[in-house]
């Protein structure tokens, strides 16, 4: 999570969004976008700035190394952005926010463990063959007979 904004659980970094153990992007570094939220509401929802964007700078940010760099530019783009709308209050959209941007983070930087091939076993090739084996016959007595 984030710190410097209250202890709201796990991850807190002091005044940093922890993305991993390897990432900490400082708050600073995000830029932030207020908007009124679609949809029906009251007096209130008409003159509320409800909805969050936040925005980080993937392509300038000092505190990515250089594989982190490379690895989000590859997956997310120059820039990565979490939009926040669910909520009535702002707070709780920021936090929303916060959440959706540390995820997507979290994902682009993710290592995919390269798949290692195998072979199939001495018995499932027998069974995928007998199962050949019945379908065939299934087919053949359905045709038509010699002459």
């Amino acid at each position: 999570m984030v710190d410097g904004e209250g202890s709201r659980g796990e991850g807190a970094g002091d005044g940093y969004l922890v993305v991993g153990r390897g990432c900490r992007i400082p708050l600073a570094e995000l830029r932030w976008r207020f908007s009124r939220s679609s949809g029906p509401g009251g007096q209130h929802a008409n003159t509320s700035d409800t909805r969050v964007e936040v925005v980080f700078d993937v392509a300038n940010s000092p505190s990515l190394g250089p594989g982190q760099r490379q690895r989000l530019l590859e997956r997310l783009g120059p820039e990565a952005r979490a939009v926040a709308s669910d909520e009535r209050s702002q707070m709780r959209n920021r936090t929303l926010a916060l959440d959706r941007l540390r995820g997507r983070l979290a994902t682009g930087l993710a290592v995919a463990t390269p798949r290692r091939a195998t072979r199939p076993t001495r018995g499932s090739q027998r069974r995928r063959l007998d199962a050949k084996g019945r379908r065939s016959e299934t087919k053949r007595l359905r045709r038509p007979p010699d002459d």
